[in-house]
């Protein structure tokens, strides 16, 4: 903070000192500061630590007028990275409230504003200034960004799509992944609501706008699974080996499910074969070991799961080895067998499963959006010996 402080210093002084000598040739009569002594107790101000009141003496000794403008939408923006949002709103209102200043920094202060009041959690006031904005033809991508952002904290789905096309068309810039997760939004409204043809339509949409789009192979997928369609959702699941094998821990089960409602569990062996060759984690591992030891036998998942471990350490893996021979030990080997077990138990217990691949975010829960940065499509299951 110092930095830009000693950054606004020249600026401040510069322009409180022209706004001194035209408020003297204007008026005699008026009072005008003594730029040097105000000067240098806004310095002694910092160099004592004491920030607040170094700004305050740079504020009076700026006169707002098109000349000062730029010093107090500076000292405004500081004030809302401090978190002193309502310092910062009175700087910006009383910036637009001149009429001497240019359209550009009239601009530049209404945007001011609209952020002000976003970091206010005042999303109204916000939007209101940003579409003034767009009236204005000023600012415009910005603008449709931080529109798009307030869109989507206030869940409305619609909205965020009209804004996403114009920041398209505007910025030549291709959203068409993050609006296929819109439609999404709205194909999981449709389908709580009971519209089905309405949740058919967004699908498509989804899939218009992102042909790879996960969430909308798994909602169909899972919609398609309720409605005792298993073939159809076989289908569905299916696709996500191809288009994201990230996600394939999130629909191994109720596929399972489906090929054995259908009576295809050779189709599933063939499905968990083809994923152990593109996907690096330890859930179809898993599956497969289960798989051989019903069909099998334990000797043979034992083999199978030993060699996956030694290719790619796991916990889980071993943890599945540990509950096996369990059942098989007694006396001291069991005992030991089960501090091992419970030791793993413990260590998995408070790791988290899913991480963002852009700000780190980690938690125990899938998001399509993450909590953290507001990406969409950047949380994945972690991989590692104690995760995936």
């Amino acid at each position: 903070m110092q930095e830009l402080l000693w950054l606004l210093l020249p600026a401040a002084a510069a322009s409180g000192w022209l706004a001194a000598r035209r408020s003297q040739k204007k008026d005699d009569n008026r009072p005008c500061f003594d730029v040097s002594s105000d000067y240098f107790k806004g310095l002694n101000f910092l160099l004592n630590e004491q920030p607040d009141k170094a700004i305050e003496v740079f504020l009076r000794m700026a006169e707002v007028d098109k000349d000062t403008a730029e010093t107090h939408l500076a000292l405004g923006s500081l004030f809302r990275r401090r978190g002193e949002v309502d310092r910062a709103i009175r700087i910006h209102q009383n910036l637009i409230a001149r009429p001497t200043l240019s359209d550009e920094q009239r601009a530049l202060a209404l945007f001011e504003l609209g952020e002000d009041y976003m970091k206010a959690g005042w999303l109204d006031r916000a939007e209101h200034l940003f579409l003034e904005l767009l009236e204005l033809k000023s600012m415009v991508p910005h603008s449709l960004s931080h529109l798009i952002e307030i869109y989507q904290q206030e869940q409305d789905w619609e909205k965020a799509i009209e804004i996403s096309h114009q920041y398209d068309s505007e910025t030549e810039g291709n959203s068409g992944v993050v609006v296929a997760h819109y439609y999404c939004e709205l194909a999981e409204k449709s389908l709580h609501s009971g519209d089905q043809l309405q949740f058919s339509q967004y699908i498509e949409q989804a899939f218009k706008h992102d042909k790879s789009c996960v969430r909308a192979s798994i909602l169909i997928a899972n919609k398609e699974k309720r409605a005792k369609n298993y073939a159809q959702a076989i289908k569905y699941f299916g696709q996500v080996i191809d288009q994201d094998a990230e996600y394939i821990p999130k629909i191994i089960a109720p596929l399972k499910e489906c090929y054995a409602n259908v009576g295809q569990e050779k189709e599933m062996s063939s499905f968990l074969d083809a994923t152990l060759q593109k996907y690096n984690g330890i859930t179809p591992v898993l599956y497969k070991a289960e798989e051989i030891l019903a069909e099998e036998g334990e000797r043979q998942a034992i083999d199978f799961m030993v060699q996956q471990i030694k290719n790619k350490p796991s916990v889980r893996g071993l943890q599945w080895l540990v509950e096996l021979s369990l059942s098989k030990s007694e006396g001291k080997a069991q005992e030991n067998l089960v501090v091992l077990r419970d030791l793993m138990k413990t260590l998995l217990k408070n790791k988290p499963v899913y991480e963002c691949h852009h700000c780190g975010f980690s938690g125990k829960s899938m998001h399509w959006q993450c909590p953290g940065c507001k990406q969409w499509n950047t949380i994945k299951p972690i991989k590692g010996v104690v995760a995936e």
